[in-house]
């Protein structure tokens, strides 16, 4: 059933690649790419959140008007014309990827100390060329400041027509350079070939003309009026992105220590975490049961699981109920957690007192998880 999964969403994207089918394959990718990215939350990634939230908008915008299959079946007609809200929606959330990442880097660790660059870079004095400047403690800084800068500014820059290309370039270095340091699979690359959605349709005019030599389609002299009703869900999606990153707002303390509120709001790359948590499954005869997490966890979700509380509660949780499915009455299950965060000495993480299968996860503040004692 996997591979028939990820067959076809590699056949939905070829699809849409050639604009065949296109409302059947864009929600062909959106279903399956979105249910692979939530299948195991240790593998979430604002990467995948920004390609399931692009293929979500496909469904509704008419990306096969032109260069498609569908023209030649009869399931769309040529134009040259769309609204300019179906091409400013993409751009607006391209957008949000660059200016939520630069706000998220507006912190003490990130501007003051270079963390975690400080941490990264040195590890990559290999890199032929450039590797030789990572040994530099200055040069982490200024990868830091320039990082939080051009996420700042990028978008703008790249709305300002006079401007645009030198915004471009810096995209295209910026995400090579990415590409090369750390292991983010394709993701500079989508947002390489996105990016170029901020050009005038001249500009692309003009590459279908040298790709693809053919008679234009003939202009559609309509205004394309949106119906008045599909400007509520527009508002909806628009507001909801502006706001739900800021979620973390509603929680005391160091998102990047406790982590509530801080997926999918364009955190990236911005910490560098390690855990060691014992969990401990008491039952009713007084013993307590020493629990191995590598018997029930991935490599990957054991370590995912060791610095977020809210899968510390999935775990726990997990434990009572496969303890009690082999006949063993839990009274309680608690957890000895310690976390290293930016450099800083391993400490306490959680509350070692707090029975967490007794707790349910919700929006509430955690209280059991304990603060950062060193915060700078």
């Amino acid at each position: 059933a996997a591979y028939g999964l990820f067959a076809l969403m590699a056949l939905s994207a070829l699809a849409i690649a050639f604009g065949a089918f296109y409302r059947f394959s864009t929600i062909a990718f959106f279903l399956s790419f979105s249910y692979v990215e939530l299948i195991d939350v240790s593998y979430y990634l604002n990467h995948y959140y920004f390609v399931s939230l692009v293929s979500g908008l496909m469904i509704f915008l008419p990306a096969n008007r032109a260069l498609a299959i569908d023209i030649k079946l009869g399931l769309a007609k040529p134009s040259k014309q769309v609204s300019a809200i179906a091409i400013n929606l993409v751009k607006f959330q391209l957008a949000m990827v660059y200016l939520f990442a630069g706000i998220a880097k507006l912190n003490a660790d990130w501007l003051f100390h270079a963390m975690p660059l400080a941490i990264w870079l040195p590890a990559q004095d290999h890199l032929p060329l450039i590797g030789w400047l990572f040994d530099f403690p200055a040069t982490a800084y200024v990868f830091s400041w320039a990082g939080a800068i051009y996420d700042l500014v990028v978008a703008f820059f790249l709305l300002w027509n006079r401007t645009r290309w030198i915004a471009y370039a810096a995209v295209v270095v910026f995400h090579l350079l990415t590409w090369s340091l750390f292991q983010i699979g394709m993701f500079p690359f989508i947002m390489i070939a996105s990016t170029l959605i901020f050009f005038s349709p001249e500009f692309h005019e003009r590459i279908q003309q040298f790709l693809i030599p053919q008679r234009q389609p003939s202009r559609n002299n309509s205004k394309n009026k949106m119906q008045r009703w599909v400007y509520v869900p527009i508002i909806v999606f628009v507001g909801f992105q502006l706001v739900f990153p800021f979620r973390h707002l509603l929680y005391s303390g160091n998102p990047f220590w406790h982590e509530q509120g801080y997926r999918f709001g364009w955190r990236v790359m911005l910490m560098e975490k390690a855990g060691y948590a014992q969990f401990h499954v008491h039952d009713s005869k007084g013993r307590v049961i020493d629990v191995q997490n590598s018997d029930f966890l991935t490599p990957v979700q054991e370590k995912m699981m060791s610095t977020q509380p809210d899968l510390m509660l999935q775990f726990a949780h997990f434990l009572t109920s496969l303890h009690q499915s082999n006949g063993i009455e839990v009274t309680g299950v608690f957890a000895d957690v310690y976390v290293t965060y930016n450099g800083r000495g391993s400490q306490l993480f959680i509350d070692p007192t707090v029975d967490l299968a007794s707790l349910s996860d919700s929006w509430k503040d955690k209280s059991w998880i304990l603060p950062l004692e060193t915060d700078s």
